[in-house]
């Protein structure tokens, strides 16, 4: 397990904190007040600007990363964001919803500076989900990455530009889990021959972990921890249990959120509560079947274009110590997911951030939200 101690990381939360309230550039002085069922929150915007942002990462040494869809990884340093961008990327090929998608640090960042981060990449006939590390280093103002290598490539790429899942969890293990789209090829979900439609499960260099659930299978891609996964663009480890949380889109209808375990199928398209595009007519053989687990919560029946996950587990927001929080695209809306054990017993839909693209817990404490539509990060804390 790769967890500080307690106390550490609580002086890690205050330092961070003292950063974002004293460095702070002057955008960070643009607050507003909004009101919720169980606060009255004070909702900060500590980055602006941003073009199609798509993930937030807070690494242990203060700095604070944000990829841009486009190819751009940006850097906010003593809460000011910086004028150039990461320098060292492999060349990323933005296509439909493709582009420079998630960024995670590896769990030992203090001693090996590395980080990871999704994109899509290959030409105008074919393109996938690739996952790449480096070892980032910042002189004054200007960061860069060395000893950048990619160590996973989706299987097969495909000429669609939609569907590329790509969010990256650490579990317990200190493996890498990676979650990819169906492509919009939706019966390719339920062929273990490829990785189109599942989650992924490697090693912190990219190799099979021995443990994974169909390692040496003849056919099989030994890379897949679940499968029969439309495209899930938002995952968290419970921070009890250590169980893979996740949403994925449905089409029309029928988001879901999941428990992922090890070597299931979660039914895509075979089991569904989506409906087809327009016409609205039913996918597959139904809605359950006895083998495929059953979704936590559905949305129905519109879907609310889910993305981000994350559970708040901090001491500055205490009555959303049992909260799940995720984006809606479609309702441009943040999502409050109330939890009793692993049922969801609640919801509030909380306005203001657009299409919220991803949603955080830092290190203070503090909840953030980042807006793809408005281009901006915004940092939620209890008004005084």
């Amino acid at each position: 397990m790769f967890f500080r101690p307690k106390f550490i990381k609580q002086l890690h939360g205050l330092v961070w904190a003292l950063i974002v309230s004293i460095c702070a550039s002057p955008v960070a002085a643009q607050e507003s007040l909004l009101k919720t069922e169980r606060y009255r929150l004070k909702v900060e915007t500590i980055a602006s600007g941003l073009v199609s942002p798509w993930s937030v990462a807070f690494l242990p040494d203060g700095l604070t990363l944000i990829t841009e869809k486009s190819g751009q990884l940006r850097v906010m340093q003593a809460g000011r964001l910086l004028p150039r961008p990461v320098s060292g990327l492999p060349k990323v090929t933005a296509s439909g919803q493709g582009g420079l998608l998630d960024v995670v640090a590896h769990p030992a960042f203090r001693q090996n500076r590395l980080i990871y981060w999704s994109y899509t990449a290959g030409t105008a006939e074919a393109v996938g989900t690739e996952v790449a590390r480096g070892r980032l280093s910042c002189s004054g103002e200007d960061c860069r990455l060395d000893q950048v290598e990619v160590i996973f490539v989706q299987q097969p790429k495909a000429k669609t530009g939609r569907h590329f899942g790509s969010r990256l969890i650490w579990d317990r293990s200190g493996h890498l889990l990676v979650t990819l789209g169906d492509r919009g090829l939706e019966d390719e979900a339920q062929n273990l021959g490829n990785h189109l439609g599942t989650v992924v499960r490697i090693t912190a260099t990219g190799a099979i972990p021995a443990d994974n659930p169909f390692t040496n299978r003849n056919g099989v891609k030994s890379e897949i921890f679940t499968y029969g996964n439309r495209n899930v663009q938002g995952a968290a480890i419970h921070p009890r249990t250590g169980d893979l949380w996740a949403h994925e889109h449905g089409p029309q209808g029928g988001d879901e959120l999941n428990i992922l375990k090890s070597g299931r199928n979660y039914g895509w398209p075979v089991i569904t509560h989506g409906r087809t595009y327009g016409v609205g007519a039913t996918i597959g053989e139904g809605t359950e079947r006895s083998d495929i687990p059953k979704a936590l919560k559905i949305w129905l029946p519109q879907s609310i274009a889910p993305s981000g996950l994350t559970f708040y587990t901090g001491g500055l927001l205490r009555e959303w110590q049992t909260s799940l929080f995720l984006g809606s695209l479609r309702e441009q809306r943040l999502i409050r997911l109330t939890l009793k054990g692993n049922t969801v017993i609640g919801e509030e839909r909380i306005g203001g951030f657009g299409r919220v693209r991803d949603v955080r817990e830092g290190p203070d404490g503090a909840l953030y939200v980042l807006s793809d539509s408005m281009g901006k990060l915004f940092r939620l804390t209890p008004a005084k």
